[in-house]
């Protein structure tokens, strides 16, 4: 008898959760900004392929760094970044997985140089305002070393990206090293001004991808599988010429630009297809490996102070998700 109430009352409560609604996962929380290669999540958010894919994703709109800053608080799941900028964050306390690259910059960064110069090699002794330790320093000692200099030939000068078109203007320097808008702003806003070097001049310094916290990584990656498959079909859309109208409305109405101003942007940046992501991902040390550019920008956060001693790159990678839509 009993066991028989026992059986009864675990019957019981079994029917009871049967008429209770399952918990329902929370939202992936991923924070986005100004890119090209990021504003292309635009397409799928608009056309609803998340949730077609059976994911729940709440894309947040920010600054760079304000998404990095909410990424780091533990305020968000995942977030849009370089990969130099995920090993920064990463080296002062906050690591993250990059499972999917979005995109090289193709020619969006630049260092710009003053009316009357036209060359890198003419900035020898003269002035470079950069955001000291962010992407645009690294493409600017790339710069100099193209040109056989070295970063003791230059002046620097502290500049806050945002604010590297005005600082231009005011003649208080005499490039500035930037990626879009504010580059592009810096060649409005000065007369003359001229790219002397940009990222087209070294594909693969700057990688940009969807970096997730390991937690978040480990407790649910069926769904960022889902993520990384919405992402591709992002990029086929975006890669069928026909479509090409359509996305440049649904990026430039983000940035509140018309698709005429923002077309120029969109060609600066080398969204990558699954085939190329797939080569992206193999491993070796040239520019062309996502591995070999986290090298590079790893020894350059070295040296900038960013942190003390080199990260374990593989750890910051994870090709798997690519590679299983490959397959």
């Amino acid at each position: 008898m009993k066991f028989a109430r026992h059986a009864t009352r675990a019957l019981s409560a079994l029917a009871l959760l049967a008429t209770l609604p399952f918990a329902k996962a929370e939202p992936l929380k991923i924070g986005y900004s100004d890119w090209p290669g990021w504003i292309a999540w635009e397409i799928g958010i608009k056309k609803g392929w998340f949730a077609d894919a059976g994911v729940e994703v709440d894309f947040q709109w920010m600054d760079y760094v304000a998404s990095m800053d909410a990424y780091v608080a533990g305020q968000l799941d995942a977030v849009c970044m370089t990969n130099g900028d995920a090993l920064a964050i990463g080296g002062t306390g906050k690591p993250s997985v990059g499972i999917l690259i979005n995109d090289y910059s193709n020619g969006n960064d630049m260092l710009v140089a003053a009316p009357g110069i036209s060359s890198v090699k003419e900035l020898k002794g003269k002035k470079i305002g950069v955001e000291e330790g962010f992407v645009a320093h690294l493409l600017a000692l790339k710069a100099l070393e193209s040109a056989g200099l070295s970063a003791d030939d230059v002046e620097w000068v502290n500049v806050p990206t945002n604010e590297t078109p005005q600082v231009l203007a005011s003649g208080a320097v005499d490039a500035i090293a930037a990626w879009q808008p504010n580059s592009g702003q810096a060649l409005k806003t000065v007369s003359g001004s001229t790219p002397v070097f940009t990222s087209s001049d070294a594909p693969g310094i700057i990688y940009d991808l969807l970096y997730v916290s390991s937690e978040s990584l480990e407790a649910r990656k069926s769904d960022w599988l889902k993520v990384t498959k919405v992402w591709y079909q992002i990029v086929e859309y975006i890669n069928d010429e026909d479509n090409l109208d359509e996305a440049l409305e649904i990026l430039s109405a983000r940035v509140a630009l018309s698709p005429e101003e923002y077309e120029p942007f969109f060609q600066g940046t080398k969204i990558l297809s699954l085939r190329l992501a797939n080569k992206v991902w193999e491993d070796n040390n040239s520019l062309r490996s996502v591995y070999g550019s986290s090298r590079v920008v790893d020894q350059f956060n070295v040296d900038q102070g960013v942190y003390e001693a080199n990260l374990n790159i593989e750890s910051y990678l994870d090709p798997s998700f690519t590679k299983a839509l490959a397959e």
